[in-house]
């Protein structure tokens, strides 16, 4: 992963960029870790990442390396905001992924340290419908003992089962890099970056 560059935030769906390219879709609960993916991936600090749960309201565009956008969505699950809100972002994500025939891959972030939540079970029920290829990347690793990394990843596959580690799971740690090159060398693969 060479260039990320920043092209607009999105909230609604005529907003798209004009310049039709592949897509990467990088999804998972508030606060799970995906602005730091993007910063970790291409060695910058062009996403904001903030303390703040729900901060990510919008659907954000990147154009990494020429090649591919990768959107950043709204993160799901957040309480402290109005029921209204999150129908908003869950109606405008459905319709996104409904609508874009050019998304090639799904990022699906879940924190290692817990077990998917109902919402992200409900997330990879929807991939799975819209026949969207999809990643399992499990975040902050870490911050797990070594008994626990074990743990994160038997457990992740007999959550979900179509799961392989090392082929579409794969544990990451935007901290000390943990991940990262298995990451990036499928993302070269899928575009040949």
């Amino acid at each position: 992963m060479q260039s990320i560059e920043f092209i607009k935030s999105i909230y609604k769906l005529t907003e798209l960029p004009k310049r039709t390219l592949p897509v990467v879709i990088l999804c998972g609960r508030s606060n799970v870790g995906k602005s730091s993916f993007i910063n970790s991936i291409f060695n910058t600090n062009i996403a904001q990442t903030s303390s703040t749960p729900g901060k990510t309201r919008s659907l954000n565009y990147y154009l990494a390396d020429n090649k591919f956008y990768l959107v950043d969505l709204p993160g799901f699950g957040y309480a402290k905001v109005s029921k209204t809100e999150r129908f908003a972002w869950q109606d405008l994500i459905g319709r996104y992924l409904s609508l874009n025939n050019d998304i090639r891959l799904a990022i699906h972030v879940i924190d290692s340290r817990h077990e998917p939540t109902a919402l992200d079970l409900e997330l990879n029920r929807i991939l799975r419908s819209k026949s969207v290829a999809y990643i399992l990347l499990l975040n902050k690793a870490d911050k797990l003992k070594q008994s626990e990394t074990s743990k994160a990843k038997n457990g992740i596959s007999k959550i979900f089962p179509e799961i392989i580690y090392g082929e579409n799971c794969f544990l990451y740690s935007s901290t000390n890099g943990t991940g990262k090159k298995e990451v990036a060398r499928l993302l070269d693969v899928l575009f040949g970056t």
